[in-house]
């Protein structure tokens, strides 16, 4: 495993990181390995996402809407096909 060392750390930001791995039951160490990490999973969730096509991206604006229509059941262009009654 690497090392990662940080320097220059505000002591305010330092403080605010104690107090939260205290509150965690964690140790500073072990606190900062769990944001790092989350942050880790974070840019190789963002990573895969923008690689994966989503379905429909390449639909018009229209073809969105007649699909919504068509899901909630109202056809009609004008959005009026829903009689009212409950």
């Amino acid at each position: 495993m690497g090392a990662i060392q940080v320097k220059d750390v505000p002591d305010e930001v330092r403080e605010i990181l104690v107090a939260e791995a205290k509150r965690s039951g964690q140790s500073l160490q072990a606190y900062v390995l769990a944001v790092l990490e989350r942050e880790a999973r974070f840019a190789r969730n963002r990573e895969v996402v923008e690689q994966t096509p989503l379905p429909g991206a390449n639909l018009s604006m229209d073809e969105i809407v007649a699909a919504v229509r068509a899901a909630r059941g109202d056809e009609s262009p004008g959005g009026e096909g829903e009689s009212g009654a409950a």
